[in-house]
């Protein structure tokens, strides 16, 4: 449920993975050409359910019997 760290995962899969960087700084560059283009892109996040819906699907009775 921590939205920073889906957003880096989708950082890492989407400008880092498979590259190949000689450098800190050409690093530095790609993942600074992936944020700026993030927040061009950037629009507010809308949730479609309530936290209600979301809180009682989290807190949900497990019907695992792998405890015993």
């Amino acid at each position: 449920m921590n939205l920073v760290e889906c957003w880096f995962s989708m950082a890492e899969r989407q400008a880092i993975h498979r590259g190949t960087y000689r450098s800190v700084h050409d690093l530095n560059t790609k993942l600074r050409a992936y944020v700026d283009g993030w927040n061009e892109r950037a629009h507010p996040f809308t949730w479609t359910k309530t936290a209600q819906q979301i809180l009682t699907k989290a807190n949900r009775k497990k019907t695992s019997n792998a405890e015993h």
